[in-house]
């Protein structure tokens, strides 16, 4: 404190600097609201969706193990290797408030069919019907689950600076508001007597 001007010019500055510091204080803590909501909109999205994607997974993975109970693994890497299908992923990003969250695009081409409906086990279809369709799933969980991990840290980030303000900044501010306004009361009874003594000897 000793170092500091205890004017009224260095006053005025720094209420200045605390309003702002009040304002930045309030922002934030409305962006770490939101981020919040956000991060727990997806959780529960990814949660409902990874149970689908189990689900489905199950019964895929079952009916696949039936259909093929009779096959040699040589005949059925035959039957699954000879597929046309191919999926072209993309990614871009959103910006939510700070935080660049990833958006997935995908695009499957070809036949996923590899065989012959004649020929295949009875079964083999809806199996593989069904890893595609969990498929589909797996991308958009790949994808929420990476946006939550980046809201994460964004939610950290802005924590921290919320507590710094709140704890830290503006009570250092107010602290010194407090020491100046102490001084600059002393200093004005101190020009008060001072005036008071001078008037006193002129009369």
């Amino acid at each position: 404190m000793a170092q500091i001007k205890a004017t009224r010019m260095e006053y005025l500055k720094l209420k200045k600097r605390l309003k702002t510091a009040q304002r930045g204080h309030k922002l934030l803590k409305e962006k770490r609201d939101g981020l919040m909501k956000k991060f727990m909109d997806i959780v529960k999205a990814v949660k409902q969706d990874r149970q689908t994607m189990e689900g489905l997974l199950l019964k895929a993975e079952k009916s696949f193990i039936f259909s093929v109970s009779n096959l040699e693994e040589n005949e059925i890497d035959q039957m699954l290797s000879s597929t046309s299908s191919k999926i072209v992923l993309s990614s871009k990003t959103e910006n939510v408030m700070s935080a660049y969250l990833p958006r997935f695009e995908y695009e499957i081409t070809g036949d996923y069919k590899g065989y012959s409906i004649f020929s295949a086990p009875l079964g083999i279809d809806f199996s593989l019907s069904k890893f595609k369709e969990a498929l589909s799933i797996m991308i958009f969980l790949a994808e929420k689950e990476h946006s939550l991990r980046l809201l994460s840290f964004e939610i950290e980030k802005t924590r921290r600076r919320v507590n710094g303000l709140e704890y830290v900044i503006m009570p250092q501010f107010q602290k010194t508001l407090k020491f100046i306004a102490s001084k600059l009361d002393e200093q004005e009874r101190s020009d008060k007597i001072i005036r008071m003594k001078v008037k006193d000897l002129i009369s």
